[in-house]
């Protein structure tokens, strides 16, 4: 009897405690209960889908969010089966579970946060649609057959026929403009799927986009974060693959992959019939014109749209070199020359620091602040408990770990970023205060929060230090401040008279939001239509409101039927490369795609 009452006054494990939550949670459901079901969470609770309730990537706030999103999706999402997938941890109050659950059309994993024997955050993602599953592991495909006949194709014939047919007998159902490695992800994701899908891409071959860039660049993120799907770099892989490494490997994987890839082609023009829900897209390839009538249009030319080149006057009457960042060949031509550099981030400083290897007298124009973190701190502190070998012996797979980062609302992200910027701050003290003691405008981002959150919300404004702020800090390479006011025929003149001799201009000025790729390719009321590509709402600098929630327009239905937006670097390529493919592939096979809460637009740029 003793034993029966202290059981029964025990407190609840962490396993327990999520099973009963879970199982009110799918009774709710079951019997269709939205406002039951929003009960059981907190009132500053997020619910974040990514496809499997919503057919959308949104997140929902609030008990009220969670009752709107359920009263509309329940019925036709007709979830079930939600349980944990391993056991559950319990830390500062925060019980924390790896659930998994079906829906009607498909199958699901997510995330759950209790704060006491309420939901706190909850993040639910479709990873299978139900009778369309890929074919891995035991049903992976044959690969031949052992039934002999005459004139039987062999692997390559048959490739070689499929390749000769796809765009000109057979049309794709989704053409992919963009042949990066978002296009590239893409485009492995919708081959397993068995959509037919195309990718385009301008470049000689897959992976160009790297090899021609300057030669010094390098990934910043280290090759855990890096990884493609299906396919992870091999474990002798840099931790920081240098580009033409980079270009191989994705000229590798499309051939393995085996993505329906067009090099040399360019896309000139593409219009969509509302009658008939497809586009017509001409492309130049390799100097024939050919006319492909998909029904999906994917842009997947990187996480920016043009290059901003600025015009300042007196551009016209410099001697000198000028070139967009984007444009820049390399140092070695400009051993002895000045070369003034626009601009104080990511791409600024990587350019400035091979130029000062090669012997060029260097000046960097910082115009607005930037946040710098050094390489091995953020590999540390900001990446080491997700993407790090010390991660992948503790278990936490890339796939764990795109799910963990995931499974954060962007509403309170910064709040879990602010205490390791703080961290590295403090662990970099020394050279911080050299920097700023060289003139450098330092910040931190608007509320502390540093890279992530800056990378998430305007994209720009940041800088991983692998060397060149050292350069900066030390005064080898040289530092001025403020406007660029003209330029001379031998200088550019800031706004303050200050007068820099230059033999070269390099405009590392950034890009514009991906909808300028629309405005091209299609016409600019298609682009004001979709409107503004990436950031928040955070109301931050360079990110406006009003809330989104997401990032705006990625990955998911654009306001513009049938056009989709794909991008970011590796980690997103990779991550929502699925979820993009999902929803492309349940229309393909007619699955009914209702749907909730489509992003209205605010900014057209």
């Amino acid at each position: 009897m003793t034993q029966t009452i202290e059981r029964e006054t025990d407190a609840p494990t962490p396993q327990q405690r999520v099973d009963r939550w879970l199982a009110l949670f799918e009774g709710a459901l079951r019997s269709r209960d939205a406002q039951g079901a929003a009960a059981l969470f907190t009132t500053d609770s997020y619910w974040r889908d990514l496809v499997a309730f919503t057919w959308n990537i949104t997140t929902v706030e609030g008990r009220e969010g969670v009752a709107d999103m359920l009263g509309e999706c329940v019925a036709e999402t007709d979830p079930s089966g939600f349980a944990t997938t391993e056991t559950p941890t319990e830390a500062d109050g925060v019980t924390e579970a790896w659930i998994e659950f079906e829906t009607a059309t498909g199958r699901g994993k997510g995330h759950l946060r209790l704060k006491g024997d309420q939901g706190w955050t909850l993040l639910t993602s479709l990873r299978e649609l139900k009778g369309h599953e890929e074919s891995q592991g035991e049903t992976r495909p044959q690969g031949v057959s052992h039934d002999l006949s005459k004139g039987r194709a062999s692997w390559k014939e048959l490739r070689e026929a499929e390749e000769a047919d796809l765009g000109y007998r057979t049309q794709p159902y989704a053409v992919v403009i963009g042949g990066g490695q978002g296009g590239i992800a893409l485009g492995a994701r919708l081959r397993q799927l068995g959509v037919p899908a195309l990718v385009i891409d301008k470049h000689d071959r897959p992976g160009d986009q790297w090899r021609s860039r300057y030669k010094s660049l390098c990934l910043h993120d280290p090759v855990w974060y890096d990884h493609l799907p299906y396919l992870p770099f091999p474990k002798n892989w840099p931790v920081f693959a240098p580009k033409d490494k980079v270009g191989d490997w994705l000229e590798m994987y499309t051939k393995v992959m085996e993505v329906p890839y067009w090099s040399r082609s360019t896309v000139t023009a593409a219009v969509y019939d509302e009658e008939s829900s497809t586009w017509s897209v001409t492309v130049d390839r390799d100097g024939e014109s050919v006319e492909l009538r998909p029904t999906q249009l994917v842009f997947a030319t990187g996480m920016s749209g043009q290059a901003n080149v600025p015009e300042f006057p007196g551009m016209d009457v410099f001697r000198g070199e000028q070139q967009h960042s984007s444009q820049h060949p390399g140092p070695e031509a400009y051993a002895g020359k000045k070369v003034v550099v626009i601009g104080s981030n990511n791409s600024a400083f990587d350019i400035c620091g091979a130029l000062w290897e090669n012997d060029a007298d260097v000046t960097m124009v910082q115009r607005s602040s930037t946040h710098i973190v050094k390489s091995a701190s953020l590999m540390d502190i900001g990446l080491g408990d997700l993407y790090s070998e010390r991660a992948v012996e503790s278990g936490v797979t890339t796939d764990k770990a795109d799910m963990i980062f995931a499974s954060l609302p962007y509403r309170i992200m910064h709040e879990f970023q602010i205490p390791l910027y703080q961290q590295m701050a403090e662990r970099d003290k020394d050279f911080y205060d050299r920097l700023e003691a060289a003139g450098f405008d330092h910040d931190w981002g608007d509320d502390g929060s540093g890279l992530f959150m800056k990378y998430l919300r305007r994209g720009s404004g940041y800088y991983i230090d692998v060397g060149a702020a050292e350069l900066v800090a030390d005064g080898k390479v040289k530092l001025a401040h403020g406007q660029v006011d003209h330029l001379t025929e031998g200088s550019v003149v800031l706004d303050d008279g200050t007068e820099l001799e230059a033999d070269l201009v390099v405009y590392a000025t950034g890009y514009g939001s991906m909808n300028g790729w629309i405005a091209d390719v299609v016409d600019q009321q298609t682009a004001d239509k979709v409107g503004k590509c990436w950031g928040l709402g955070s109301e931050t600098t360079k990110d406006p409101g009003p809330w989104e929630g997401e990032q705006r327009n990625m990955w998911k239905p654009t306001k513009q039927e049938n056009l989709w937006m794909h991008g970011g670097n590796l980690h997103q390529s990779r991550h929502y490369s699925l979820y993009l493919a999902l929803q492309l592939k349940a229309r393909y096979e007619g699955i009914p795609t209702p749907v909730y809460r489509q992003a209205e637009v605010h900014h057209l740029s």
